[in-house]
């Protein structure tokens, strides 16, 4: 994957997935619960945010630094980013199943509140 569509084609591929909003920009969901598990992120031309258990970023982090990263406001959030220049696209790809799998076990998102206005 070197790019935010092919990464996208790559999770529509899976399993009861679909285009959604993540915090109000693009992501793919869980379509049966609405659990997002990747977004573009803040750096989206170079990665993508993989949202995924604390315990896996911590040894994605550890295993592989120049994939897989997290600036100071992802600490402590089970998310990283993913550079799309990576030398393993098949364990980025097994990563992104991972957190589909995680997604999809979790209970349905809470629908989020309107502003009033």
């Amino acid at each position: 994957m070197t790019d935010w569509e092919e990464t996208v084609a790559f999770a529509l591929s899976l399993p009861d997935t679909e285009h959604g909003t993540h915090y109000g920009g693009p992501a793919v969901k869980v379509a049966s619960n609405g659990r997002a598990f990747i977004a573009p992120g803040r750096e989206s031309d170079v990665s993508f945010c993989l949202m995924i258990d604390l315990d896996t970023v911590e040894m994605l982090k550890e295993t592989d630094p120049q994939t897989y990263y997290q600036p100071p406001h992802y600490v402590g959030w089970p998310a990283l980013l993913v550079r799309y220049d990576n030398d393993d696209p098949e364990r980025v790809c097994a990563m992104i199943e991972q957190a589909r799998d995680q997604a999809a076990a979790r209970k349905p998102a809470a629908p989020r509140k309107k502003k009033p206005g």
